[in-house]
C-alpha cells in the first residue's frame, strides 16, 4: 500500500508541475512592443515607419526584442520558411478593422495572428508594394474591406504558399493609394 501512494503521489506531482508549467509558459508570452525609430525591417533594413500598411513583429525565442516587418506577407513568409529555425513566440498583425488610417495603422491595434482574419488578392498593397495579406480582427470587418477592395477572406492557415513566397510582377500591380481603409 505504501508503495501504491508513493506512485499515485509521483504521478500527481507531474501533473501539477506540468500544469504550472503551462501555465508559466502562457504567461510569459511577450506584449506588442511598440514601433520607433529604430525599428527596421527584417527583410528590407529599412525603418517601419518609413513604410504605409499594415506591419508585422515576431517574437522569437531567446530574443529580446521582436523583428519588425514591413508587410504582414513578410512575416508570414518568415513564419514558412525552412531556414527560418528560430522558433517563434508569438507573432503580433496590425487589426485594420481597428485602425483609423490604412497609411499608419498604430501601435494599438495589434492582435495575435492566430486569430486574425485575411484578406488577400485585393486591390490593395502593403508597404513595400507588393500584394498584401490584411488581418483583421473579425471576419465581419474582413468581409466589409474585401467587399470595397476585392480580395478573398481567409484565416492563416488557408493562406497560400504562392502567395507569400512566390514572385511578384510589381507592374501587374495596382497603384497603392493612401487614405482611411474604411
Amino acid at each position: 500500500m505504501t508503495r501504491k501512494f508513493v506512485v499515485v503521489s509521483l504521478c500527481l506531482t507531474c501533473l501539477l508541475l506540468s500544469a504550472c508549467n503551462e501555465q508559466s509558459a502562457k504567461q510569459d508570452v511577450p506584449a506588442p512592443v511598440a514601433m520607433t525609430e529604430e525599428a527596421v525591417g527584417h527583410y528590407c533594413n529599412m525603418t517601419i515607419l518609413e513604410h504605409t500598411g499594415p506591419k508585422a513583429q515576431v517574437h522569437l525565442e531567446r530574443l529580446l526584442f521582436p523583428i519588425f516587418f514591413s508587410q504582414v506577407r513578410d512575416a508570414i513568409a518568415f513564419m514558412r520558411l525552412p531556414e527560418e529555425t528560430q522558433d517563434a513566440v508569438v507573432v503580433y498583425v496590425n487589426d485594420m478593422g481597428k485602425s483609423e488610417q490604412w497609411d499608419f495603422p498604430g501601435d494599438d491595434t495589434w492582435i495575435d495572428i492566430q486569430k486574425a482574419y485575411f484578406v488577400i488578392n485585393s486591390t490593395r498593397t502593403g508597404g513595400m508594394g507588393a500584394p498584401e495579406t490584411i488581418p483583421f480582427g473579425t471576419e465581419a470587418s474582413a468581409k466589409s474591406f474585401s467587399g470595397k477592395h476585392g480580395g478573398d477572406v481567409v484565416r492563416l492557415a488557408e493562406i497560400p504558399d504562392a502567395y507569400v513566397l512566390g514572385p511578384v510582377d510589381l507592374k501587374q500591380q495596382s497603384q497603392f493609394t493612401t487614405g482611411s481603409i474604411k
